[in-house]
């Protein structure tokens, strides 16, 4: 099993290693994977793992300390629009979930629909529209797959950031992330039609890697780093450059936030 075959590498590499806390990083992101204390396991090491190819991710599993907290860091993931897969991170995920994890958190990069949530800002996704239509959990075999996500969004995870973030004068507003399966990215038309739908921002990834979290039995939350107005909505010319030149903004808020969390989690 390509699972096993990877906690088996990371047995060897890191023995005995456990985690409490996994975190998956977006595009431009990746620094905070740098201020753990621990082992980097590439990869292209472990069975099953992704070979991410998108330029602002480090694809590589760091396993230590952050804050005095246990963590397992996932330094990219692999997009559906890479090879149509949506369920890309499922052996990662598996791997987090055997290595002890209860709480998963992902960030992302996205566009905003709202003045109050400009570039350089964090919002906390308090829910999600899977607006491509896809999932993780096709041809999972078992009754697991029907998977409840009236609260994917874990309400005491989110009151805890938001705490965090209050103590540390981050604005940290609530909103609802619509999943878009890129890699282009939206028209202004598919903005104004999410905007109906209740949505207060688009990105490309982790709503389905909260599904698979959740059919993992995991305690999930979510932060974007608005890196732009959506389609329609701004001045800015939307590229997948641009997005990596902006992420550092808020990428520097986000791990503020993190990291106070974190050491009320160790």
């Amino acid at each position: 099993m390509t699972t096993e075959a990877a906690r088996k590498v990371i047995h060897e590499r890191a023995p005995g290693v456990t985690a409490r806390v996994g975190l998956i990083l977006g595009s431009g992101l990746g620094s905070l994977a740098d201020l753990v204390d621990g082992i980097a396991i590439d990869y292209s090491d472990l069975p099953g793992f992704p070979q991410a190819g998108v330029s602002g991710h480090t694809p590589r599993l760091v396993l230590g300390t952050l804050e005095g907290a246990p963590v397992a860091v996932l330094g990219g993931r692999e997009h559906y629009y890479e090879h149509g897969r949506a369920d890309a991170m499922r052996v990662p995920l598996e791997v987090l979930s055997a290595l002890g994890i209860e709480t998963l958190i992902a960030t992302n990069a996205c566009g905003s629909f709202r003045a109050d949530i400009p570039p350089g800002n964090l919002m906390l996704l308090s829910d999600h529209i899977n607006y491509s239509g896809l999932s993780p959990l096709i041809g999972e075999p078992t009754d697991r797959r029907f998977v409840n996500l009236t609260e994917a969004y874990d309400l005491e995870l989110r009151a805890a950031l938001k705490r965090e973030a209050q103590t540390l004068d981050i604005p940290l507003l609530e909103g609802l992330i619509a999943w878009w399966p890129g890699p282009m990215f939206e028209t202004p038309a598919e903005i104004r039609a999410q905007k109906l739908l209740g949505a207060d921002a688009l990105g490309m990834s982790t709503v389905p890697e909260v599904i698979l979290g959740r059919f993992l039995g995991l305690r999930c939350a979510a932060i974007s780093v608005v890196t732009n107005m959506a389609a329609g909505l701004g001045n800015e010319v939307i590229s997948h450059e641009h997005t990596k030149a902006s992420a550092p903004v808020g990428a520097e808020k986000l791990a503020q936030v993190l990291r106070a969390y974190l050491s009320k989690a160790g």
